[in-house]
């Protein structure tokens, strides 16, 4: 279905499409991304789309090879490890934050883990990973801090493409959803440290999963990890 983008600031209108795109499971690592085609979806130049492209490469999270195009990006092990850096930091600033949060964030919160829930009922595991990652999302919406939540949407994009490299995306994305649950109800109660601390070991278990996956990928295809 094409998809027009008209008025000021079309680039980054079609950046933001295309991050969407990345963060729902559409356009996984290694895609090729056609300015001709794209542009004639979104209904602007092949300038305006290669601005785009641009922010999204500037983000780390498509490539610009010369001669072979652009291409969604394939993360490594380093990138990884900054990934889960930056997560520590903001994700559990935002539960220190969590009793300031106006309550429609917290009601939003509560919104993403029963969109996750669904999802496992239905055993629509795309879904699940996309509402999982919209729950961290909206744990970081509690700084209430729109520049923080600009670039936490380019982590989340980020974070996409490491789970991409999964074997079974059903066996790794069901176990988080019932810790999602419990970050929830431990910040919808109050017990602030509680919730930290089971934060910060659902971050810890995560990133070595992934480390681990994004290693066997990396063996499998002969790249450096």
């Amino acid at each position: 279905m094409s998809q027009t983008i008209t008025g000021v600031g079309r680039f980054a209108e079609v950046a933001d499409a295309l991050r969407e795109r990345i963060v729902a499971g559409r356009l996984p690592p290694g895609t090729p991304l056609r300015d001709v085609a794209l542009a004639a979806e979104f209904g602007v130049s092949r300038n305006t789309l290669r601005e785009a492209l641009r922010t999204l490469h500037d983000e780390g999270l498509v490539v610009q090879r010369l001669h072979k195009g652009t291409a969604v990006t394939t993360l490594s092990a380093t990138d990884v490890r900054d990934i889960f850096i930056a997560r520590r930091a903001i994700e559990l600033a935002a539960v220190d934050e969590s009793p300031f949060a106006a309550e429609p964030l917290l009601d939003a919160l509560e919104a993403t883990v029963a969109a996750s829930e669904a999802a496992v009922t239905a055993e629509a595991w795309n879904e699940v990973g996309t509402s999982s990652l919209r729950f961290h999302q909206a744990l970081v919406a509690l700084l209430g801090s729109h520049r923080m939540d600009a670039f936490f949407r380019v982590i989340v994009a980020q974070l996409r493409l490491a789970f991409a490299v999964m074997a079974d995306e059903a066996a790794y994305q069901a176990p988080w959803v019932a810790r999602d649950r419990e970050i929830c109800d431990l910040v919808r109660g109050g017990r602030r440290q509680d919730a930290k601390d089971a934060l910060r070991l659902y971050l810890d278990d995560s990133e070595r999963q992934v480390l681990d996956a994004v290693r066997a990928d990396s063996r499998t295809k002969g790249t450096p990890p």
